[in-house]
């Protein structure tokens, strides 16, 4: 159960309801981490802004994003967000091949060297401590271009955020993302945990 209880759509606050419109529209449903949010409207706005901008208009593709934030998360250890993220690829239109080889992907045919650089960067700073290095940036140097390596890093560090909130609260996970990641991957690769439904 999610230590700190998430509103219910009646308990929310009226100026709430853009951020949970934002997120149903972006996401086809309502994640508890917004619910939980929620108890500090002005956090959940801000989050928001935060997010629209990280996953709107881009100088990289969004189906990279969802697939750094995976990686990002599996680095971490929180699986509420590896099971968002996968989702959110294959919602932007990442090919299910390629979602299900993310956690292969410095071995798969179906990751570009480009995408590779970005994926161990990720994986990288994701741990903790922060294991990113001179090295990394380097590699990326060879594919994208200063924007570009911004954005990069906005999304790890957006996932840091989201992967100390949901695994220290124990979020529990939505129905759809829990569905598709059950699906998708065997238990040696994605279990619930702590945030079963």
């Amino acid at each position: 159960m999610t230590r700190i209880t998430p509103l219910t759509l009646e308990q929310l606050p009226e100026e709430t309801q853009a951020a949970l419109k934002f997120s149903e529209n972006l996401m086809g449903y309502v994640p508890n981490s917004v619910m939980t949010m929620a108890h500090w409207p002005e956090l959940l706005g801000a989050f928001r802004g935060l997010v629209s901008v990280i996953y709107g208009d881009s100088a990289i593709d969004n189906g990279l994003k969802r697939l750094i934030g995976a990686v990002t998360s599996a680095a971490a250890g929180c699986q509420y967000c590896k099971a968002h993220t996968t989702l959110g690829a294959r919602d932007v239109g990442v090919d299910e091949a390629k979602v299900q080889a993310v956690w292969d992907y410095q071995s798969s045919p179906l990751f570009s060297a480009a995408e590779i650089a970005a994926l161990d960067l990720a994986f990288a700073a994701g741990q903790v401590p922060n294991a990113a290095t001179d090295q990394h940036f380097e590699a990326l140097n060879d594919h994208f271009d200063e924007r570009q390596k911004t954005e990069i890093m906005a999304v790890i560090s957006m996932f840091g955020f989201l992967n100390r909130w949901n695994d220290s609260l124990a979020t529990a996970l939505e129905d759809k993302p829990f569905e598709s990641a059950s699906a998708l991957y065997n238990p040696d690769q994605w279990q619930s945990g702590q945030h079963r439904p």
